[in-house]
This record gives C-alpha cells, sequence and structure tokens, in this order.
C-alpha cells in the first residue's frame, strides 16, 4: 500500500466502511475523498457497532490520520453530532487525528430545504435522495456560487457571499417551490459559530496528503457510495452528485494519479440497491426477502430497506473497466449460506440479443433480462472460516468464477459483520 483506493463496485452500500476499517490497521492516512452524510458505514468491532456517515472509517483507531478532501460537502452541524456521537461511544477525536480540507464546500440551510422542497415537487418523478442537501451543494460548487470551509473562517467573507445566496436562495424557495423563507442573520451566526468550531480542524489536505505520500507513508482512500451511483457512469439520473469511481480520488483528494498505486472494489456476493431505477436481476420473491433479513439489508443513513438480487457481474467487470480494478474484496458470503442453488448473471438479453455491457440508457436497461448461471450453495460453515481453504468448496467455486469472468483476483473475503470475520486470500 502506498496509495491505496477502496471504491464500491455496484450500488453502494457493499460494506466498503468495513473493508476500509479493516485495511486501516495497516494504513497511516486514511481519506473520504466525495460524498458527504448522505453516506453511512457501519463498522462493528468485538461486540459493538459504530455508524459513520462523514468522518472515514479509520477513525476507529488512535494513531491514524483521518482526512476529509475538498471533494466532500460538509454539514457543519452533522459533522459535530458525528463528533459527539463518537465521543459518546468512547472514540477520542482530536484536530491532531482529524482534519479537514480548507477547500471543502458547506452545506448550507437552504441546501437541504431545496433538496427536500424539489423531491417533493418531483412527485412520483422522485430521484430517492436523502435530503440532506448534497446535489444542491454540489451544484452550487459548479455553478461558482458554493461557500467553501475557507469562507467560514472570515466572517466578513462568509457574510458577502451569504447575502447573495440567501437572497437568491429565498426567491427560489418562495416563488418556484412556495417555501418558507430563511432569515439571513440567523443563518449567518449560526455559521459563523460553526466556522469557530471547525477552525482547529482546518488544513490545506492537499500538501498533507502529498507530503505523506511522499514521505512513505501508506495512505488509504475511502469512496463513499458506488460505481453505480457516479454522475457520469451510475445510473443517471437516480446517482449521486459526486464521482464514487477512482477518477473521483485525484480531484476530491488533490493527489496526482501516480500516487495511486492499487484500487479495491468492494462488492456484495449478491447486489442490492436503495431508491429507484433499473435493477436487472432484483428479486420480487420468497428468495429477496430471505436475503434482506439475513443480510439485514436496510440503509445504514435512512433505514430504508434495499432492494436485494443475485449478484451482477455484468456490473462488477463494468466497475472493474471504469476503476481499473487490481483486486476484488467480496462481502457477505455468509449471507447467501443456506441456499440450495445460487444464480449468477453473466449477461443480458436484450431486445433478442446477448450483450455482455452495461448500457447507457435507462429505457434499454429497464429492458434487459438476466442470464444467468447456476451454482450449488453452501453451508453456515463459511463464518467461522480464517483462510480461503476453510471455506466450503462450493464458495471457493463461486469466488474462482468471479475472478475468471472479471479478470480480476479476489484479494479479499468478508464472512461476517465483524472486523474479524475478514480474511486475505491474495495480496493486493
Amino acid at each position: 500500500m502506498s496509495g491505496l483506493v477502496v471504491i464500491g463496485a455496484q450500488w453502494g452500500d457493499e460494506g466498503k466502511g468495513k473493508i476500509t476499517d479493516f485495511l486501516a490497521e495497516g494504513a497511516d492516512v486514511v481519506v473520504r475523498y466525495q460524498g458527504g452524510n448522505n453516506a453511512g458505514h457501519t463498522v462493528e468491532v468485538l461486540d459493538k457497532k459504530y455508524k459513520l456517515h462523514l468522518i472515514p472509517s479509520g477513525i476507529l483507531y488512535d494513531t491514524k490520520l483521518c482526512v476529509i478532501g475538498n471533494g466532500v460537502v460538509i454539514d457543519p452541524k452533522a459533522f459535530f453530532d458525528e463528533l459527539s456521537y463518537l465521543e459518546k461511544e468512547g472514540v477520542k477525536v482530536s484536530e491532531d487525528k482529524l482534519i479537514v480540507s480548507d477547500r471543502a464546500h458547506i452545506i448550507m440551510p437552504y441546501h437541504k430545504l431545496i433538496d427536500r422542497l424539489s423531491e417533493q415537487m418531483r412527485g412520483n418523478k422522485d430521484i430517492g435522495t436523502t435530503g440532506k442537501g448534497i446535489g444542491p451543494c454540489y451544484t452550487d460548487k459548479h455553478e461558482r456560487t458554493g461557500i467553501r470551509v475557507c469562507d467560514l473562517l472570515n466572517k466578513e467573507t462568509l457574510k458577502e457571499k451569504l447575502e447573495i445566496n440567501i437572497a437568491a436562495k429565498n426567491r427560489i424557495i418562495k416563488e418556484v417551490y412556495g417555501g418558507e423563507e430563511l432569515n439571513f442573520d440567523e443563518v449567518y451566526k449560526e455559521y459563523v459559530e460553526y466556522g469557530e468550531r471547525l477552525r482547529p480542524f482546518v488544513k490545506d489536505t492537499s500538501v498533507v496528503l502529498y507530503d505523506a505520500i511522499k514521505s512513505g507513508k501508506k495512505v488509504l482512500f475511502e469512496g463513499a457510495q458506488g460505481t453505480l451511483l457516479d454522475i457520469d457512469y451510475g445510473t443517471y439520473p437516480y446517482v449521486t452528485s459526486s464521482h464514487p469511481i477512482s477518477g473521483g480520488v485525484c480531484v476530491g483528494a488533490g493527489i496526482g494519479p501516480t500516487m495511486i498505486t492499487n484500487a479495491i472494489g468492494v462488492c456484495k456476493a449478491y447486489t442490492t440497491r436503495v431508491g429507484k431505477g433499473p435493477f436487472p436481476t432484483e428479486l420480487f420473491d420468497e428468495m429477496g426477502d430471505y436475503i434482506r433479513e439475513k443480510g439485514f439489508e436496510y440503509g445504514t443513513t435512512t433505514g430504508r430497506a434495499r432492494r436485494c438480487g443475485w449478484l451482477d457481474l455484468v456490473i462488477l467487470k463494468y466497475a472493474v473497466r471504469i476503476s481499473g480494478l487490481t483486486s476484488l474484496a467480496i462481502t457477505k458470503l455468509d449471507t447467501l449460506a443456506g441456499i440450495e442453488k445460487i444464480k449468477v448473471c453473466v449477461g443480458y438479453e436484450l431486445d433478442g440479443k446477448v450483450i455482455d455491457y452495461f448500457p447507457a440508457s435507462l429505457e434499454d436497461l429497464e429492458r434487459c433480462k438476466p442470464i444467468y448461471k447456476e451454482f450449488e450453495g453452501w453451508d453456515n460453515s463459511v463464518e467461522g472460516a480464517k483462510t480461503f481453504d476453510d471455506l466450503h468448496e462450493n464458495a471457493k467455486k463461486y469466488l474462482r468464477f468471479i475472478e475468471e469472468y472479471t479478470g480480476t483476483r479476489v484479494s479479499i473475503v468478508s464472512v461476517g459483520p465483524n472486523r474479524s470475520q475478514t480474511m486475505v486470500i491474495n495480496k493486493f
């Protein structure tokens, strides 16, 4: 590991938090490079569960530096709420352990309000956002009207920008959506206070990361969401507003591509997604319910039930290509235990033709019918496996086929929620 990237290779919720936490033991620095508190990473250590949304998963180690990069959008209230949560759980967080980019953009109250109001206006055509203001914040960033962390630290700069933004957003809130206008003085006072509280954590994180890598330190980059939620390569418009793929690391963390040495794609042994949009291998029967309940497939951030289906290798091969994945981490192999016959999608039938690629058009994807290969299942013995050799023979065959189809080796296998239920089976 020098610059190692961990990304989601499906629709998010693949277990990136657990894999990042596991890999963080060998890292010096752990970095979030995109997204916001719409992400949810659950990490289980011994008999305790931690739910993280904005702060990198490496925070559970005392000796790791955690970095929130410039590509992340930050809700200060959510940030400090998460710090309080961690402190109550016995995790000490200080400015020596956690730093925030001065270039990261700030989620403001009008972002959250517009997010909710716009979803309401869409009606049954809604995107299914978390309502946390992520999209509107990224909109302002690219419209060049955003407020950054460095702006919070300068009262006059914040006042000037906020006056302009509040006036513009209030017109949208009232005249477009029929909502209640925000009060400038209240917002200004609240965010000046956030700026002062945030000040000790703020650094030029790009410099910190450059110096760390140049000095030989091991840096782990943690993505939020997943490949199929990428703003360009996901199932648009049912996507997030940033780049969860490995290409997002350089821009979102402020490092050059030569500083990335490996990229690990995290993938469940089956497929899930939250929200709307096509899902070729989705199961609408008792099997889908079985996987959901056994895998506890409910969102960390929203609590929403996840849609469940068989593993889709067309998607996984797509993720390998888009992010240049050098290896895979397969999670929740234990969830499939006890199923007699397990199916894997190896292609799509589209209008009578067999294809092995992932279409850009949602209309085309909706018409895709999965082509399955069937495997014999395995028993619950996988939960106690410590090495590849300990796995049930059918589980080994399953993993080998994933490697064969994607042309990418499986480096890590997770057979349970705990940090200890993780095995490295190949070097990465």
